[in-house]
């Protein structure tokens, strides 16, 4: 395969088809890093999905959005058209296709994007011209250097694999004053617990346990709980609150995503499962918690010194199944609250 090192004209404008998910979209910071850093001339626009959008809107690495919105301008098939047609207005140089799927390399093909880079995953080598091969050795390393490893071999140097996330004042401003009119005194340690986790329950350890783990914390600390969701968790997060002995505030579906981070970046120890917000977590560097059953993580666990993971192998982990198929879910009951409360213990 040829090499971006032997391509001779200018690139100046340059397209970012990101990952779908959060989670996913925090372990591609790295790599929108290297392009920034590879190309420092060129004008970056990122291709997301709208809840993805809040993950790099104040990343110094991208100027101009691309709002892939399914539900409205880019809806259906006449909609997937119209992208395309706005992709090629835009008249990008290259795109670096960070998600796998067949439908962004078909995207820009059909633009007319002349430079084309990204793993053969999905049937779509023959539509790239710097076709990545995805081996099964990549696939076992971690996500973050899955998407630098695609530019390295497109030819592009790293600029290492730390996570970036940066947050914006006005939600640091919003976080900051509700925690202030909460009264609790300038010793309080604000620990943030995620009850919830998005692809199925298989990953969810018992909204129970975090009851008893948050008041546990608070029988020992002065601490005050925040509990972490999307709007569909809202009725978990109040579960764990209405559990609880001590008082808690539910903010599960109650902020944006740009807030939820704030308020994260404010905790002294965040407590989750593996989830988009993990990764927020870890990013920035919020000593952090993760409990792990039924996903590897080698592969998409946090990483970072302030990153503890609490995992209790079973033979039927990680199944990497949406739900228990067994309904036991014995990798998450095995793992009880004195061990994850012994490991925030130490964070403390």
């Amino acid at each position: 395969m040829k090499s971006l090192n032997h391509y001779k004209k200018p690139i100046r404008r340059i397209l970012v088809r990101s990952t779908n998910w959060i989670g996913d979209a925090i372990m591609t910071t790295p790599a929108v890093r290297a392009i920034a850093d590879n190309f420092p001339q060129a004008h970056i626009t990122l291709l997301a999905k709208p809840w993805v959008v809040p993950v790099f809107e104040y990343s110094p690495h991208i100027d101009q959005f691309m709002i892939y919105d399914e539900a409205t301008k880019y809806k259906g098939l006449s909609g997937k058209f119209q992208l395309i047609n706005d992709i090629r207005d835009q008249q990008f140089d290259i795109a670096f296709l960070l998600q796998n799927a067949i439908e962004a390399a078909i995207l820009v093909f059909g633009a007319g994007v002349p430079n084309r880079v990204g793993y053969n995953t999905d049937a779509r080598g023959l539509l790239l011209n710097y076709s990545i091969d995805c081996t099964k050795e990549i696939k076992k390393i971690h996500q973050t250097r899955y998407y630098v490893h695609m530019l390295e071999k497109a030819g592009l140097a790293n600029s290492g694999f730390d996570l970036e996330l940066h947050v914006g004042l006005s939600d640091k401003k919003y976080a900051w004053k509700f925690l202030n009119r909460q009264d609790k005194g300038s010793d309080i340690k604000w620990i943030g617990i995620n009850p919830s986790a998005t692809y199925g329950n298989a990953k969810q350890w018992f909204p129970e346990r975090f009851a008893q783990l948050a008041d546990r914390i608070c029988d020992n600390y002065s601490a005050g709980i925040l509990i972490f969701g999307g709007p569909k968790d809202r009725d978990l997060g109040e579960e764990v609150r209405q559990t609880m002995r001590h008082p808690a505030i539910n903010l599960s579906g109650e902020t944006s995503l740009g807030q939820a981070i704030a308020f994260i970046q404010q905790c002294n120890a965040f407590v989750t499962n593996d989830s988009g917000l993990m990764h927020i977590a870890c990013a920035l560097k919020t000593p952090l918690v993760a409990i792990f059953g039924s996903t590897n993580p080698v592969t998409t666990g946090p990483i970072g010194s302030n990153a503890h993971i609490v995992q209790v192998k079973t033979p039927c982990s990680p199944c990497l199944l949406t739900d228990c198929p067994k309904a036991h879910h014995a990798c998450m009951d095995a793992v009880d609250v004195d061990m994850v409360f012994q490991t925030v213990k130490d964070l403390l």
